[in-house]
């Protein structure tokens, strides 16, 4: 759970149904109510640490020893964490309830959602009858040229359609347009350094991932030497893939992701792919260009139908139908999937509860409708008129601090200030809830379900093709712990759910509210200055406004950060595996945002004690005002973590871990080593520190 840019292409997903049955709950794990999280907590402070020296250590330390890794967890953290497990078991008991006793259709459609889900007893014993469809269709595959009919086929019913992703998205240079996007995709490991590192860990991993596709396939009906000729088929396919793969350092870069190509061209680019019979079975509009972000995967994907026998496509398309289905599959296929995807590679010691996942699995589908109810008791008019006020604070710092940066040009300042002026607020919910009358759910159907909604999803999204922009359209539901920015939409976006303590607090003192949830209004507000954002203007589109000249001082000014948070260790070395440093590269843009969301949160702050009467210096609880304000900051990312989810963040995550958040951005802010009384050259209060915003 964290802060990310949203991103803006939506992909095609999974479609089947059946009729009435009572909710089983087998699970033992009954949900028990969350502890209430404090804003600030003076127990999480390690005294024995020296704050010059490691910050993160003094402000969490305590919290950090006395709370281990639950078990169904790989990272356990003081904010996103306990509100998170607080804010989905507030979203249990409403789903329980319409389960039980529904008050509207509404609630009726979300119950059944749910009650289909925990329904463990059905699951079992329908077996894999509800994937049957899928898969012989998959069967029935006579030549790998005919892919193109089976793939938009699968994805028409609502099955997965893994080998690439397709959809609309605003044109990254006419945010007024929506158009169609295509993109990579294909892999079941997290990131393609998993199949092409040979490095003993990665080789490791590799094996254990051919044992579990084996295991996979024999529990499906295979024999074991059908099993194991399956799952070579299966790594073969998706190891050729990432060869042509874009890295994700690389698809940050906006510019290297935007290639637009007429239909045709973009058929010669892979001609051994049907992709107009693909676009005709998906049901899309008609269009005559569409963006292609990966040409070169398109073009290794052409070449691997060509070259690979039908039996090993068959293979590939059998084992993610099952892997996308495993979840609602009975228990021998879920907890084997757990072995490998959450044990495995993530460090997860138990599953995760079945009331849990259900919860999850029903706000992904029908958020907008859960979210309704929820917020009436969670989000008060109150929090909202707060969260006003907060932002627009956040909002007259930003600018005050663009005006007085000291490298950039006046012609420079003056576009970033009318950016600044174009940013959108979203808070709490949508000012129009989505409409769900379409998705076809059924008490007896978990499966089913998922596929309906996959249908409806891919509708709703397919169906933007050529019109105009829903400018207040949300990308997050309600009870989301997280906020984002959206580079085409120049909008900042702050879900109810994570307008709560320990983040926001309408009845705390200002340091607090600030070093939370106002770090984290600056952070998603600085994204659209980041190394990324600042290449779209305020209407969203991809172009430079900034001068040359600027331009090369702000690519210095992140180089410095690139080259701090690269030597930051996220995992140590242990057994086969080396240390694993950060990659400052992969992470620049969220470091970017923290560094500036602390700077601009503390300015703001100054105002407001200011209007109070009050001064930076004035304590509480025999801390300064401005001390509370670093250490609301600090204890917002207090975590512990596994070393495999460290080591697969590490790679995969654009966030640098809480300790990183949290000593980076302080160690880039002298404001912090005044309010601490650290002297200059200590490792909290550097002689040269990095700063961008």
């Amino acid at each position: 759970m964290k802060l990310f840019r949203f991103a803006p292409i939506l992909l095609l997903a999974a479609g089947t149904a059946f009729a009435q049955a009572p909710a089983s709950t087998s699970d033992n794990q009954k949900p028990t109510p969350p502890a209430e999280t404090r804003s600030f907590d003076l127990s999480a402070i390690d005294k024995t640490a020296d704050p010059c020296t490691d910050f993160y250590q003094y402000a969490c330390g305590n919290w950090i020893k006395n709370n281990p890794i639950p078990g169904d967890q790989v990272r356990w953290a003081r904010s996103f964490s306990l509100l998170g497990e607080r804010n989905r078991y507030y979203l249990w008991q409403e789903l329980d309830e319409a389960a039980k006793d529904p008050k509207s259709p509404l609630q009726k459609k979300y119950g059944d959602f749910y009650a289909a889900c925990m329904n463990t007893d059905l699951i079992e014993k329908k077996g894999l009858e509800p994937i049957k469809p899928a898969l012989d269709r998959i069967a029935s595959l006579k030549d790998p040229h005919l892919l193109a009919t089976l793939i938009g086929g699968l994805a028409q019913q609502g099955d997965p359609a893994p080998l690439f992703r397709f959809g609309v998205q605003q044109d990254e240079k006419d945010s007024s347009k929506q158009i169609a996007s295509i993109g990579q995709a294909g892999l079941s490991l997290p990131d393609r350094d998993y199949y092409l590192v040979d490095s003993k860990r990665f080789q490791t991993i590799r094996q254990q991932y051919h044992d579990h596709l084996t295991k996979m396939f024999t529990l499906a009906g295979d024999s074991a030497d059908q099993a194991v000729n399956e799952a070579d088929a299966v790594l073969k396919i998706e190891t050729a893939l990432p060869k042509s793969s874009m890295a994700r350092v690389d698809m940050r870069d906006p510019e290297k992701r935007y290639h637009i190509y007429t239909t045709a061209d973009f058929q010669k680019l892979a001609p051994d792919f049907d992709f107009g019979v693909y676009f005709k079975d998906v049901n899309v509009g008609h269009f005559d260009t569409l963006n292609v972000s990966t040409p070169d995967f398109f073009k290794e994907l052409s070449e691997l139908v060509a070259s690979e026998p039908v039996e090993s496509w068959k293979s590939y398309l059998r084992w993610h139908t099952l892997h996308a289905s495993a979840e609602n599959l009975p228990k021998a296929f879920l907890d084997e999937n757990f072995a490998f995807f959450q044990k495995t590679l993530a460090g997860q010691k138990e599953p995760t509860p079945r009331w849990k996942q259900c919860t999850q699995e029903t706000d992904r589908a029908l958020g907008e409708a859960v979210g309704q109810d929820w917020v009436k008791q969670h989000f008060p008019p109150k929090a909202k008129a707060s969260m006003d006020q907060l932002v627009a604070a956040l909002e007259k710092s930003l600018g005050d601090d663009i005006r007085t940066l000291p490298w950039m040009s006046d012609e420079t300042k003056k576009a970033a200030e009318e950016k600044l002026a174009e940013i959108r607020n979203k808070i709490g919910y949508p000012e129009k809830w989505r409409n769900y009358a379409a998705l076809e759910v059924k008490r007896d159907d978990v499966i089913g379900n998922v596929h309906h909604d996959a249908i409806f999803q891919r509708n709703y999204m397919l169906n933007k093709l050529g019109k105009p922009v829903d400018e207040k359209e949300w990308g997050m539901t309600p009870p989301t712990v997280n906020a984002y920015y959206a580079s085409s939409m120049n909008d900042i976006n702050f879900p109810a759910g994570i307008l709560q303590p320990p983040f926001f607090d309408p009845d705390i003192d200002p340091a607090v509210n600030f070093g939370g949830i106002g770090v984290v209004i600056g952070h998603e507000m600085t994204h659209g200055f980041d190394d990324e954002g600042s290449k779209y203007d305020g209407k969203g589109n991809l172009r430079e406004w900034q001068t040359a000249e600027d331009r090369a001082k702000f690519v210095e000014r992140t180089d410095c950060e690139v080259k701090e948070y690269s030597g930051f260790e996220a995992a140590p070395a242990h057994g086969d595996s080396q240390a694993q440093n950060l990659n400052g590269k992969l992470t620049l843009g969220e470091n970017t945002a923290d560094n500036g969301g602390l700077r601009i949160a503390y300015l703001a702050l100054l105002d407001v004690l200011a209007k109070q009467g009050k001064t930076i210096s004035d304590q509480i609880d025999g801390y300064s005002e401005a001390q509370r304000f670093f250490l609301g900051f600090a204890q917002v990312w207090c975590q512990n973590q596994t070393e495999q989810s460290a080591r697969q963040s590490a790679l995969t995550d654009p966030h640098s871990p809480g300790r990183w958040r949290t000593n980076g951005s302080v160690q880039n802010f002298d404001e912090f080593g005044k309010a601490f009384g650290c002297t200059k050259g200590q490792p909290m209060y550097p002689e040269n520190a990095c700063r961008v915003w």
